[in-house]
C-alpha cells in the first residue's frame, strides 16, 4: 500500500477530502486507502499558508509517470465538460494522490494490472492561492500573511462521548426554564 510521508492541505482541500471520506462507502479499497492516509496525515494550513509549491485544488501541475516525460493537468474537484483531458480529478486515484503533494515529492500508487506506477510533482506552474497572493499585492492591498509560530492546524475530531456531553449541555439549557421570545417579541 502507498505510503505518503506527508502532505499539506488547504482547509477548503481537507475539508472536500472528508466530504469524499463521508459519501464512500467503507469498502478496502486503495482509493479509499490513499484517501484516509491524506486525511490523517495531512498538515492543514490556512490559504494565505500554503507555500507555491504544494499541489492544491484548481493548480496547473507538471508531474511524471515512472520515468516518462512530464504530463500537465489541472488538479480538479470533479470532471468538468469543455476541458477534455485537461483535468485530473481527485476522484480519480492520480488526481488524490498529487493533492498535497510538493514540487519533488513521490507517490507510488498500485496499477489496474497489479504493478506500481510512481508520481513525481515536477513543476506547480500555477496556484490559485499563490496568484491570489500575487494580485493583492500588485494591487497594494495588504494580504495576509502567514502567523507567527507556524502554519499548522490542529485537526480536533469530538468523540461520541463530547457530542452527547454537548447535547445535554443544551437540552439542560432548555430544561432551567430559559424562555427566549425570539426575534418577534422586539
Amino acid at each position: 500500500m502507498p505510503t505518503i510521508d506527508s502532505c499539506k492541505l488547504t482547509t477548503k482541500d481537507y475539508t472536500i477530502l472528508e466530504v469524499m471520506q463521508e459519501r464512500l462507502p467503507a469498502c478496502g479499497d486503495t482509493f479509499s486507502a490513499i484517501l484516509q492516509q491524506k486525511i490523517s496525515s495531512a498538515v492543514v494550513v490556512f490559504r494565505q499558508d500554503i507555500p507555491a509549491t504544494v499541489v492544491t485544488l484548481s493548480s496547473r501541475v507538471a508531474y511524471r509517470v515512472n520515468d516518462g516525460p512530464a504530463e500537465t493537468r489541472i488538479v480538479a474537484h470533479d470532471e468538468m465538460r469543455g476541458l477534455v483531458g485537461m483535468l485530473l480529478p481527485i476522484t480519480n486515484l492520480r488526481g488524490l494522490s498529487l493533492l498535497g503533494l510538493a514540487e519533488g515529492q513521490s507517490i507510488s500508487i498500485p496499477t489496474s494490472d497489479g504493478g506500481f506506477e510512481t508520481l513525481t510533482v515536477h513543476d506547480v506552474v500555477y496556484q490559485p492561492e499563490a496568484a491570489r497572493r500575487e494580485r493583492l499585492k500588485l494591487a497594494g492591498v495588504a494580504a495576509p500573511g502567514p502567523r507567527p509560530g507556524g502554519p499548522g492546524l490542529r485537526i480536533v475530531h469530538r468523540s461520541d462521548e463530547a457530542q452527547d456531553k454537548a447535547a445535554k449541555q443544551v437540552m439542560s439549557a432548555f430544561d432551567s426554564g430559559f424562555d427566549d421570545p425570539g426575534p418577534s417579541a422586539a
